[in-house]
């Protein structure tokens, strides 16, 4: 299992807790996880990536193992303690104003 912690306003629409666990069949990857949390939260659909791009929201973060890999390719691999379940995907949500 796939654990992942989505932010507050996440949350409160998928009706949640902080933390999820969804199971990925295959390689674990952004494209994976994701793919597996919008099928199990359909309401999540486009909350985290674009309906028809697939590309990640401007304001959405991914963090796992302190490392931000909210720029790396969605295909390219988790680190293996989250693919491991020892660690979580998280996701954040960023901040704007001025």
């Amino acid at each position: 299992m796939i654990r992942v912690v989505l932010p507050p306003q996440l949350r409160t629409l998928a009706q949640t807790g902080p933390e999820i666990a969804v199971e990925v069949e295959g390689p674990v990857t952004q494209r994976s996880v994701l793919d597996a949390v919008e099928r199990r939260y359909p309401v999540l659909r486009g909350t985290l990536r674009d309906h028809v791009t697939q590309r990640r929201r401007p304001l959405v973060r991914f963090f796992a193992c302190e490392e931000d890999l909210s720029s790396d390719p969605p295909d390219t691999l988790l680190p293996d303690a989250v693919a491991r379940g020892d660690e979580p995907l998280l996701v954040i949500g960023a901040i704007a104003g001025g």
